[in-house]
């Protein structure tokens, strides 16, 4: 059986994984959202809004296709892929857990 004095250590790297990577799957999409970006449309008025009417008129008219601003309406309008949510999870999963491991 494993000692307690074995165990802490293993619960504080799973705990700091299990939040960093909690945190950032839904802290993005929720700054995305509170940036005007949301499932309806870019907010009027929202800091989107704004982003959405400089890149129109730097871009004579139109947002272009794969702009951070169409990356960003992309993203609060259906969510993160699997493929970001996988690459975000790998990142800070493994950071979380660094964390986790250093706090006393």
């Amino acid at each position: 059986m494993l000692q307690t004095a074995a165990v802490k250590p293993i619960i504080k790297v799973v705990i700091g994984s299990g939040v960093a990577t909690g945190a950032v799957l839904v802290g993005v999409p929720l700054a995305v959202w509170s940036l005007g970006f949301t499932a309806a449309g870019i907010a009027a008025g929202s800091i989107g809004a704004k982003m959405m009417s400089a890149a129109a008129i730097a871009n004579g008219g139109g947002v272009a296709a794969g702009s951070i601003v169409a990356v960003l309406q992309s993203v609060g309008a259906a969510g993160l892929s699997l493929g970001v949510k996988l690459g975000l999870a790998s990142v800070f999963g493994p950071l979380g857990a660094l964390i986790g491991s250093k706090i006393p």
